[in-house]
């Protein structure tokens, strides 16, 4: 395996930069949460920058795990912090979905700082971000709804609690001053994205995101391991898939098909383990650390028809896709310096590309096409693995 060389920043530029990083980021923390309709480009394309396990904590004084002997003495959470920087400047990502083991909560001496800081480059470059929890998140002294409740109140997040209550009966959250929906977990939402602006699809979500909460461990006497998707998780979704495409193909500009759908969560379904080298693109590196309980939800996916990939996190030097029964199963691969990796193995990120159709007359139609790539935190950040996820029959 050819080493890659990693780009690590010299301690004191990395100092200036987290700083100013974090002055910033509190500053604008505090302000009422931030929220607006996203749509596709003027060239027809949403980009999607996936971040999976920062496993952030203090910053320059918490050093980098399974970094080269070399690189031990400069690295720390703020080449995690860097590492952002650089792709948020080379991609210019319309949405950053941070999926899981944002921070790593036993490490932290303040979750709430800690989190800002980790989240602090999406905010300070104003661009639309999304979060999940991992199962080392809530390791501190927030728990995973005191954590959905932080990370709700940062500027630019589109992340929520939970749905609101327009699909079922709901409580009153007086967080977020929301009817929120009867389900297991804390960031079960959707995100959905408009056509190009002026377009016909403009006001109809042409891609839909959804996000869930797949817990940290079980807590069901003589089940053992991580997490799993609940039942009212996956009602919620079944339900909300199928508003969706109605809503689609319905008045005005109805839709003969459905629009793409992609989910985001933190630990790997039971069905990952079902990939080799010869039905994928990426690597497998360690086994799959999914729940001991298979809860369905790939079933519930399937049966949706309208997603067409997934991406998690959690399993850091696993990076790779692959499709089961047209679905395509991706692992984001291993971003954080505070995470356990493998020396020489570049930190990456997943980038997502979702392009539209354009027909004869000039008018932007539907989705048509949905690729991916990963960036290598190496001094060129490497192209590697661009894939075609999904595809419109012609």
């Amino acid at each position: 395996m050819a080493v890659q060389k990693s780009y690590i920043l010299q301690d004191y530029a990395l100092g200036i930069l987290a700083v100013s990083l974090l002055l910033a980021a509190i500053a604008q923390s505090v302000t009422a949460e931030w929220k607006f309709p996203l749509h596709f480009n003027a060239e027809g394309e949403f980009k999607i920058l996936q971040v999976a396990d920062m496993h952030y904590a203090n910053g320059a004084t918490t050093r980098c795990l399974d970094v080269l002997q070399s690189q031990l003495a400069s690295c720390s959470d703020l080449n995690t912090t860097a590492f952002v920087i650089r792709m948020i400047a080379a991609e210019r990502p319309d949405l950053i979905v941070f999926t899981g083991d944002n921070i790593y909560g036993m490490d932290c001496t303040d979750p709430a700082t800690s989190l800002i800081a980790a989240f602090a480059p999406a905010v300070n470059a104003q661009i639309p971000w999304a979060a999940v929890l991992g199962n080392h998140d809530q390791e501190g002294s927030l728990d995973r709804k005191q954590l959905m409740q932080q990370i709700v109140r940062m500027n630019y997040t589109l992340s929520k609690i939970n749905p609101s209550s327009n699909l079922s009966s709901g409580t009153f959250d007086s967080h977020t001053g929301e009817q929120t929906y009867e389900i297991d977990g804390f960031g079960n939402y959707n995100i959905q994205v408009g056509g190009v602006q002026g377009s016909a699809l403009a006001a109809k979500s042409v891609l839909n995101l959804y996000f869930l909460d797949s817990g940290d461990y079980s807590t069901v006497p003589g089940i053992k391991g991580y997490g799993w998707i609940k039942p009212s998780q996956q009602e919620w979704f079944k339900q909300l898939s199928a508003q969706l495409q109605t809503a689609y193909k319905s008045e005005p500009a109805p839709q003969n098909t459905s629009a793409p759908g992609l989910v985001y969560f933190h630990i790997p379904l039971p069905e990952f383990s079902e990939f080799d080298p010869s039905n994928m693109t990426g690597v497998k590196q360690e086994s799959i650390s999914s729940p001991s309980l298979n809860s369905g939800f790939f079933t519930a996916m399937t049966q949706a028809g309208d997603i067409r990939a997934t991406f998690v996190g959690h399993d850091h030097i696993n990076d790779f896709c692959g499709q089961i029964m047209g679905l395509n199963l991706c692992y984001g691969g291993g971003f954080g310096y505070h995470a356990y990796g493998r020396p020489g193995w570049s930190r990456r990120s997943k980038v997502l590309l979702a392009s539209l159709e354009k027909a004869a007359n000039g008018e932007w139609m539907g989705v048509n096409r949905i690729t991916t790539w990963k960036r290598l935190d190496d001094d060129r950040l490497t192209t590697i693995d661009t894939q075609v996820l999904w595809a419109q029959a012609s």
